[in-house]
């Protein structure tokens, strides 16, 4: 979307009715993205305790472009987003995984999965996350 809002920042005259509709669009299909995203979620099978900590154990959760969560074996958890870097503990409980961090951003999650591709559903308030697993791209 910041591609868009910088186009919207150039041009004037009749490319700007074009632009209102870009930025329309681009809104529209962020919403269809999110709602598809969560349809998506209820069709997958909800993993056990077990199989979130094999699955999550020394790998990466990411969208593959703006953030990723780093989850250790040892429960040590890092999260790395718009050039922020957090850290905190992960673990199980229940057959949700939850995450030791300060409020907002702790809690538990539902978890769901076919392949690589994962959904984390929260537990009480917050967004759903649509990602995939994959090998930890650093070793700090």
């Amino acid at each position: 979307m910041s591609e868009v809002m910088q186009i919207e920042a150039i041009g004037t005259g009749w490319s700007g009715l074009r632009r209102t509709r870009t930025r329309h669009a681009a809104g529209l299909l962020a919403v269809l993205t999110l709602w598809s995203g969560g349809a998506w979620a209820e069709d997958l099978p909800k993993l056990s305790g077990a199989q979130i900590r094999a699955r999550f154990s020394d790998r990466q959760f990411t969208d593959e472009v703006h953030w990723r969560e780093v989850y250790q074996s040892d429960g040590t958890f890092r999260s790395y987003s718009m050039g922020k870097v957090r850290t905190g503990k992960w673990f199980i409980r229940s057959n949700d995984l939850c995450l030791d961090l300060p409020e907002p951003d702790g809690g538990c999650f539902e978890v769901t999965s076919s392949g690589s591709r994962v959904v984390m559903t929260p537990k009480g308030t917050g967004l759903t996350s649509v990602g995939v697993l994959e090998p930890i791209s650093d070793r700090k």
